[in-house]
């Protein structure tokens, strides 16, 4: 199994830490770490040292990380895609609902009450008027993103009463056959918008989807629609918001991002970032990441890395390599003759790409020596190579 020191940049929930055996070590001082684990902590500007083998993040997006610098040293960057998704979805159930019934405005107004007796009886009466809200059924929910968590909010719209609408072009086949039946399908983003009373944004922050939601699309919507952003804020422009909010094309925006322009605005509802905040999906997301890490540092499998394929391969033999690759051609010959010519039997191969990364992992009938390891290191285009004995 071999001993592992992990750096933890974050607390984690004890209860994923606790997965890790004996053997392994963890600190938030480690100074020669096999692995980081980290939750929201800024590693742009980290010196990350030559030992790591590993990154894992105990949530969904990886922006606090140098996803490329990494791939260029061969080092997976794992998350925990799905792990909180049943907390974003209630607390985007809760934005619905909080902006379809007036309830943050009818509770500052509440607030403000002076008055007691039969004059704040009267001024309650008088000021509910102001807060007359809207049932979600027979309303029409539009979902933009359709992973795990676009998924479950689209499945609540559904059992709700509410119609739904969805888009997303990168959808996977796992994640088509998770969405309801009913759900209809968009062609474009800008369909979606006039076709909603609520749009929800369910995407990774990524060059192309930054202000996806900007003033032209929103110039679109229904009047009085809801925008809800539980995803990353750069994903909307902000200036337009507050422009279709003063226009009436938007009569709330909800969203889990504060920042100044926000401050007392009527028709805002922002929170201090609540997506994943609760005890389970804390905990969920550390036990899937530290999981998945270990396993890589074990055995040199790969579940849910953002910049690696999915490599997964039962051992048949103690004695395995794991190698890290430019995606490029006679990659696999030049591996395999390597070994070839150094005598190894090859018991069993798997290999894979994504984009221009590729990753093989490759069971032998004997031990591999630091020569071979060194021969393998020198072939033009591989990023990094691991010896991974029983």
């Amino acid at each position: 199994m071999g001993e592992f020191r992990l750096l933890t940049l974050n607390s984690l929930s004890a209860k994923g830490l606790s997965r890790l055996p004996a053997g392994y070590t963890h600190a938030s001082d480690e100074t020669r770490p096999d692995a980081i684990l980290v939750r929201s902590a800024d590693m742009h500007t980290m010196d990350i040292p030559a030992s790591v083998l590993a990154v894992g993040r105990a949530g969904a997006g990886t922006n606090n990380i140098p996803v490329a610098k990494l791939s260029e040293r061969g080092v997976p960057v794992f998350n925990a895609p799905g792990a909180n998704a049943n907390a974003v979805k209630e607390l985007v159930l809760t934005g619905m609902l909080m902006a379809a019934r007036n309830v943050v405005p009818a509770v500052r107004f509440v607030e403000g009450l002076t008055e007691s007796g039969a004059a704040l009886d009267k001024r309650v009466e008088d000021g509910k008027k102001h807060f007359v809200g809207a049932e979600l059924p027979h309303h029409t929910l539009g979902v933009i993103g359709l992973g795990r968590i676009g998924a479950l909010v689209a499945d609540t719209g559904i059992k709700l009463g509410m119609k739904v609408v969805g888009y997303d072009p990168e959808i996977t086949v796992d994640a088509a056959w998770s969405l309801p039946s009913q759900v209809r399908k968009a062609h474009s983003v800008e369909e979606l918008i006039r076709a909603s009373d609520f749009i929800s944004l369910h995407v990774p922050q990524v060059p192309a989807t930054k202000h996806l939601i900007n003033e032209a699309r929103l110039g679109m919507a229904k009047r009085n629609a809801v925008l809800l952003n539980f995803s990353r804020e750069a994903i909307v422009d902000v200036s337009a918001v507050l422009a279709a909010l003063e226009s009436g094309h938007l009569r709330a925006y909800v969203c889990d991002f504060p920042e100044e322009r926000f401050r007392g605005h009527p028709k805002v509802v922002a929170l201090p970032h609540l997506g994943a905040s609760t005890h389970e999906a804390e905990e969920n997301c550390a036990i899937m990441v530290v999981d998945q890490v270990r396993d890589y540092l074990e055995h040199g499998n790969i579940r849910n890395a953002v910049n690696f394929p999915d490599v997964v391969m039962p051992r048949e033999s103690p004695f395995r390599v794991g190698i890290a690759n430019s995606n490029v051609p006679n990659m696999l010959g030049q591996i395999s003759t390597a070994m070839a010519q150094a005598g190894l039997n090859i018991h069993n191969m798997l290999n894979k790409s994504r984009g221009d990364m590729a990753y093989t992992l490759v069971d032998v009938d004997s031990a591999v020596s630091d020569e071979v390891i060194a021969g393998l290191r020198g072939i033009g285009g591989v990023l990094s190579v691991r010896s991974l004995p029983a």
